[in-house]
């Protein structure tokens, strides 16, 4: 009988290790994505062609001895009502509600880019809480707590709940520019 509950209890640590392995810990953080491991398997590339736009790009995802990034380069044009190119990766287990922000490790070409985030409330495609952060040319983390994200329209509550996020977009947005950026790391903290 105890042989039993013992193999029940292993059972459901092995299903949550297996379910949850995407969202690893390492010191109070949750690596969403490292980039390693197939990601083109879980990341999409959007650009506003989808709507009418212009804007080109393409992101690809670069695995070398010691390096592992997603890069998506490309134009962003505000022609025909466009404005936007960006990479996304749904998240499919419920996060932590304990969690206060997101942190990304990226490198570019010293502009401004965003982080798109789409809730359980964010119905419309054009729906989204957004957060800026400054690329530089050499490596840098960037920690963006939730409370700093706006939303994108007064039809969107002012705060989102970390557990009701159902997906995260690295994009550029809103002006007219040369895209080039590279993001080795995504995590929650």
């Amino acid at each position: 009988m105890k042989m039993k509950m013992f193999n029940q209890v292993l059972y459901k640590i092995l299903f949550n290790l297996i379910i949850f392995f995407p969202l690893y810990s390492v010191a109070n953080e949750m690596i969403f994505d490292d980039f390693k491991n197939t990601p083109s398997d879980r990341w999409e590339y959007i650009a506003d062609t989808v709507m009418g736009g212009v804007s080109q790009g393409n992101v690809t995802f670069i695995n070398k001895e010691k390096e592992s990034y997603a890069k998506m380069v490309g134009n962003v044009s505000l022609e025909n009502n466009g404005g936007f190119i960006q990479f996304r990766r749904k998240i499919n287990n419920k996060l932590n509600e304990g969690i206060k922000g997101i942190k990304i490790r990226v490198r570019g070409n010293e502009l401004e880019y965003y982080i798109h985030i789409r809730t359980k409330g964010t119905l419309l495609p054009w729906q989204y809480y957004q957060a800026v952060f400054l690329v530089e040319k050499t490596w840098e983390e960037k920690d963006i707590l939730f409370k700093n994200f706006k939303r994108s329209g007064i039809m969107l509550s002012k705060k989102f709940k970390s557990k009701n996020i159902t997906s995260i977009a690295v994009v550029a947005f809103g002006k007219e520019h040369l895209v080039d950026i590279e993001v080795d790391c995504i995590s929650f903290y």
